[in-house]
């Protein structure tokens, strides 16, 4: 069953297979919970590796992983593939790289800040229109005055500065409220506690390590563990993003080629574009629209095909369907909306097909000739080759010492950034403001020695007891004349 230019996916009342050629045109894996895309998901990304093509996609459960390890004939498998016809069916296993943003189940994967830009760190960081301004304004005042920013540190040290030259940076580049400096900065230690930290630094990720091959011809498969990164799924989808961006920024175009220089499934897709302004929506239409002519095919996989704009919708052209459950009025309605972005097939009706599947089974509807979708085919999906499980922590440090990027990655390079230059500058500052008070101050003055004089008596004479008497007297009587006089004149003029 398996051919040389086409991705074998299953059975329906012919073979459905997904032909390399159009593989970049990207797709969509679509169902409920429990309906089997995950398993359709490790199918295609095994049919694409055997053909030397690499993959990307992140692990949210721990499932994935399996395909790097050998399958196990397990009876309801090897029932499965008789059924369907496949006789090539084997247990195989296949190249992989496991990545992780906190270093835990993979190597490290970082980027920096620089690369991620204000636009997607406002995503990340949940900042209103007002704060997306400031922050704008931040990056072009390091821009111009040659601050490199690579990590959470050097962002915050950024803003402290922004913040201390508020008035002059108001006037060059436009308002920066303090208010918004502030809101920047509690985003900031919010980021950094979901782990953040960790993510932005250097080594930053190489984009030719998603693309490699082994030695064998086959694609590397780049698995990236999810499972943690879930809690903070806002820093998960803007992650993919800024990957696809980076992909699309790096590679040449090649038009459309023999097959795919990559292949990017993107899980939980639905997180990239919930409360998503429209601005983020039409980055990702743009980045779908032309990473195509990269060479890079783009899968995303979520329960409902409503979950994704229409305009991005309209830019996938193989379809995997699942079933979907219609229990209320809203869930009825995104069946008929799925149904509707099918060709149909007189054979049966598509909106009752999606609602009767078994689990296993799907509705595929791939491009062929010309570009042209096929008619939707009722498929039995095919069986797995690598091992429908995750593999074990043992395994995993092993795939993990022995990958191709070992110790590439796995140590922090913290090199001169905006943090250090800022930090030396307000040193350097604070040292000329202590000189210049120091030159100020007037010198100290010498002290005289003094010469010891003979101690004489304290004690009055009678004669100069009397004197004293007298003098104190005549003083006391002038002293009250002239406070008098001095408080009647100020008395006087208050009136």
């Amino acid at each position: 069953m398996f051919v040389d230019d086409k991705v074998y996916l299953g059975q329906s009342t012919r073979p459905e297979y997904l032909a390399l050629r159009y593989a970049n045109r990207h797709g969509l894996i679509t169902g409920a919970t429990g309906t089997g895309k995950t398993v359709s998901l490790q199918v295609m990304a095994e049919g694409f590796s055997r053909a030397g093509v690499p993959v990307f996609c992140a692990d949210i459960k721990g499932d994935l992983s399996g395909i790097a390890a050998m399958g196990e004939a397990k009876d309801f498998l090897v029932k499965r593939a008789a059924e369907l016809g496949f006789t090539d069916y084997t247990q195989d296993q296949f190249p992989a790289i496991f990545w992780d943003l906190f270093g835990k189940q993979g190597h490290p994967v970082r980027t920096t800040i620089s690369e991620m830009g204000p636009l997607l760190l406002t995503r990340i960081l949940d900042l209103n229109d007002t704060q997306e301004g400031v922050l704008n304004i931040a990056f072009r005042f390091a821009d111009d005055n040659n601050l490199l920013l690579i990590d959470l540190k050097d962002l915050r040290a950024l803003m402290v500065a922004v913040g201390e030259n508020a008035k002059e940076i108001s006037t060059r580049y436009g308002n920066v409220a303090t208010a918004s400096i502030g809101a920047i900065q509690r985003a900031l230690l919010v980021l950094e506690q979901q782990g953040g930290e960790s993510f932005f630094g250097e080594r930053a990720l190489s984009i030719a390590d998603l693309m490699r091959t082994d030695p064998s011809g086959r694609g590397v498969v780049s698995v990236l563990a999810a499972d943690e990164l879930m809690r903070a799924p806002r820093v998960y989808a803007t992650f993919l993003l800024w990957l696809l961006s980076e992909l699309f920024e790096e590679l040449p175009e090649v038009g459309d080629p023999d097959k795919p220089k990559l292949v990017f499934f993107f899980d939980e897709a639905h997180l990239l574009f919930d409360d998503a302004p429209k601005a983020l929506v039409d980055k990702v239409e743009q980045v779908v629209k032309l990473v195509r002519s990269k060479g890079v095919g783009v899968y995303f996989v979520t329960q409902n095909p409503v979950d994704i704009p229409e305009a991005v919708l309209a830019q996938l052209g193989n379809r995997v369907q699942h079933a979907l459950r219609a229990y209320t009025p809203r869930e009825q309605k995104a069946v008929r909306v799925a149904a509707e972005t099918f060709r149909p097939n007189p054979a049966f009706s598509t909106e009752e097909a999606i609602t009767n599947l078994a689990v296993g089974e799907a509705l595929v509807s791939v491009l062929e000739e010309k570009g042209i979708p096929s008619v939707v085919g009722r498929t039995m999906m095919r069986p797995p080759s690598s091992r429908m499980a995750p593999i074990t922590p043992d395994e995993r440090r092993a795939f993990i010492a022995s990958s191709p990027v070992a110790g590439l990655y796995d140590t922090i390079e913290d090199r001169e950034s905006a943090f250090e230059v800022l930090q030396a500058r307000a040193r350097r500052r604070a040292e000329a403001e202590a000189s210049a008070a120091e030159a100020r101050a007037p010198a100290p003055r010498e002290e005289r020695a003094e010469r010891p004089t003979q101690r004489r008596s304290t004690r009055a004479t009678p004669l100069e007891a009397a004197v004293t008497s007298m003098s104190r007297s005549i003083a006391n009587t002038l002293g009250r004349e002239l406070v008098r006089g001095i408080l009647g004149t100020i008395k006087r003029g208050f009136r």
